[in-house]
């Protein structure tokens, strides 16, 4: 490292040897030493601990992004301290193993919460996999913390209270992920519409309660929205393809993700497709039933029973498919 003293980016993700544990722990406290123009780490799958992290935090002056996926060792204690060191941090993603003693421990302690509220300019957080609390959310409203990406796949103990109350006074954001977010309903998407506008992409897969007018709610009221992923939501959908009409056009949309869905039929996507004309990305995975697909770029049609036929379809109503991906 230090051939390399001005370097800014380190990825270190999921080494493939990691039998020296010592040795990579002692080896984040010389690279924090050495490098003191870093400004974004990735350490996802890395074994570090509390003390190594500490040193990373308290060292690099410059550090703004931390990637921490599939943490070990990291506990709520230890990362609440480091954030402490880096009050300057814009990005934080954090998950743990369950190889983690405190894996999915509750996230949610004032000291781990006055630390991230702390952090006056992070405008990206992600937290996956975790027990959190509406408190945390709250707290993050009062401070009304720049965020513009927020990502919650898979966390826990938070409920449509919370996620309303941050979204209310953090209305910047253009990145949102509620996988499975248990809780949303409908009509919590139509209320949280309107404090979305600058809203790009979403992902509500796994929000079981959800139903396709919760996607066309999205589609009408965030008009920089972008990209969806509805993947293996609410199942249990009134009404037939026909009545998708009546939504309109969204011209807006590029990428849409609904793959697991067993209500969508060869009629339904064409009246998809139609809403949303300009489509680039279609994923489609796990849905059976499916044969025609117009005007797509890249087309996932990964596990699903499609045959010579069918393929001949597609060939010849999208003249434009540069990728099809069949992987079973």
């Amino acid at each position: 490292m230090e051939c390399f003293p001005l370097l800014q980016e380190l990825d270190f993700s999921y080494p493939s040897d990691c039998k020296n544990y010592s040795s990579y722990v002692d080896g984040v406290e010389a690279i924090s030493l050495a490098l003191i123009k870093l400004r974004k780490v990735n350490l996802s799958g890395f074994p570090i601990n509390d003390q190594s992290l500490f040193y990373l935090f308290n060292n690099c002056k410059h550090l703004e992004e931390v990637i921490l996926f599939d943490s070990h060792e990291i506990t709520n204690q230890g990362l609440a301290s480091a954030l402490h060191e880096r009050p300057t941090l814009t990005s934080l993603s954090f998950s743990a193993t369950s190889s983690n003693p405190e894996y999915r421990q509750v996230f949610a302690t004032s000291h781990f919460i006055d630390s991230l509220v702390s952090l006056k300019s992070l405008t990206c957080l992600a937290l996956w996999d975790l027990n959190i609390s509406d408190e945390l959310l709250y707290s993050i409203a009062r401070e009304s913390l720049p965020l513009m990406s927020l990502d919650l796949q898979s966390c826990t103990d938070y409920s449509y209270n919370g996620i309303f109350c941050l979204l209310s006074k953090c209305q910047r954001i253009q990145h949102l992920g509620l996988r499975g977010a248990y809780f949303l309903e409908d009509e919590h998407v139509v209320q949280l519409c309107s404090l979305l506008r600058d809203l790009v992409s979403i992902n509500l897969s796994y929000c079981h309660q959800l139903t396709k007018s919760a996607l066309f709610t999205l589609a009408k009221n965030c008009p920089s929205l972008s990209e969806i992923k509805m993947e293996t939501v609410g199942s249990d959908i009134e009404g037939n393809s026909d009545s998708l009409g009546k939504f309109g056009v969204f011209p807006q949309l590029k990428g849409l993700y609904l793959g697991g869905n067993s209500w969508l039929s060869d009629e339904s996507i064409i009246m998809i497709t139609s809403i949303f004309p300009n489509l680039q990305l279609l994923d489609l995975k796990f849905c059976n039933h499916i044969s025609e697909v117009p005007k797509l770029e890249v087309l996932d049609l990964s596990n699903t029973y499609v045959d010579d036929e069918t393929l001949y379809v597609i060939s010849k109503n999208c003249s434009g498919l540069l990728q099809l991906l069949l992987k079973h």
